[in-house]
């Protein structure tokens, strides 16, 4: 008799779930709820974004990284106090290693403020870098941020109501000014013999993280109980993780997992475009009272990664980890 086991697999909740009926609702509420809390991950269908949208999305995005060299680079990441732009290949860092990675980061079109006295994540706050040679990159992405936001809004509010919350007790610290960030990544092929890492092991920082990839393209994996749990696309679904911030919210209870990006090998390559969602930079997010039956554990505790309930504060602990030489042009003044 065999002993073989399938593999464990993300669990897959569908979003429309929660426009067929009270009890249907509570049923997706409840799924999301576990979810969260067995895994941190899950793939999301049903989720409303139009499929000709994403087509767009993923098409501009493999054209920006057809651009030659020469025009990526005149939107280079180390001119922007704001950390957008492009980074080259090797720009980036994850627990102080290499990620084989080039990306352009995309956040909020707004104007830089005024420089702040007390909240130096509020530097944070400016305009993109958008690329002259392909100008439809703006607008498309754009129009993604607004579908996006929408979902996640969405997901928020499922599970406010999931732990025994009002239904709209995040609304306010995402009302306004809600500070996302788009990253388009391209991960080129290497071995040398093995894969690079493409993205290190690493948890997000902000409430969560949309993630859609190319149709085929694996490479994500996520942690569970000290194994590796291999995620690739589903087709015409994201992958959905919570960050840092919604483990705050809910003292430990849905817990932020982590996960890492293994490089195709020599001869491919693979472009993911994650989607992160949080609230203003000054926003505090709203601590739920868990129900005694869940038993929330607390907070992880890491001296090396210190959680901060002001999203502001982890969006800038992770800018300057992440980008060390654009931190020392734009930052020296702060004590890194």
């Amino acid at each position: 008799m065999s002993t073989d086991t399938a593999p464990l697999t993300l669990p897959v909740l569908d979003l429309s779930r929660l426009d067929r009926g009270d009890a249907e609702a509570e049923a997706f509420r409840t799924d999301l709820r576990e979810a969260t809390h067995s895994f941190g991950f899950f793939y999301l269908t049903g989720h409303g974004v139009p499929a000709d949208l994403t087509d767009r999305v993923m098409r501009t995005a493999r054209d920006f990284f057809a651009l030659p060299e020469a025009d990526k680079m005149a939107i280079e990441n180390l001119k922007s106090p704001h950390f957008r732009g492009y980074t080259r290949v090797g720009g980036e860092l994850t627990q102080g290693r290499v990620d084989w990675r080039e990306q352009i980061d995309i956040g909020p079109e707004r104007p830089a403020l005024p420089r702040p006295t007390d909240a130096d994540y509020l530097r944070l706050e400016g305009p993109n870098q958008w690329p002259s040679a392909l100008p439809a990159l703006e607008e498309v992405m754009t129009a993604w941020r607004e579908e996006l936001n929408a979902v996640a809004l969405r997901l928020m509010q499922a599970w406010a109501l999931s732990l025994g919350a009002d239904e709209h007790v995040f609304d306010a610290a995402f009302a306004e000014k809600p500070f996302t960030l788009i990253k388009i990544v391209r991960y080129p092929g290497k071995s040398d013999p093995t894969p690079r890492q493409g993205v290190g092991a690493h948890k997000d920082s902000g409430v969560l993280t949309l993630l859609f990839v190319e149709p085929g393209k694996g490479g994500l994996q996520v942690e569970k109980d000290g194994a590796w749990i291999d995620a690739p696309p589903l087709d015409g679904a994201f992958v959905v993780n919570i960050g840092e911030l919604l483990e705050v919210a809910t003292n430990g209870y849905l817990k932020a997992t982590v996960h890492r990006v293994i490089s195709p090998l020599i001869g491919d390559d693979r472009v993911s475009i994650p989607f992160f969602f949080g609230p203003a930079l000054d926003a505090t997010i709203p601590l739920l009272t868990v129900p005694d039956a869940l038993e929330a554990p607390g907070v992880t505790a890491d001296p090396d990664n210190p959680i901060f309930s002001t999203y502001g504060e982890n969006a800038l602990k992770s800018r300057l980890r992440a980008h060390p030489d654009v931190a020392a042009i734009h930052y020296s003044d702060l004590a890194l």
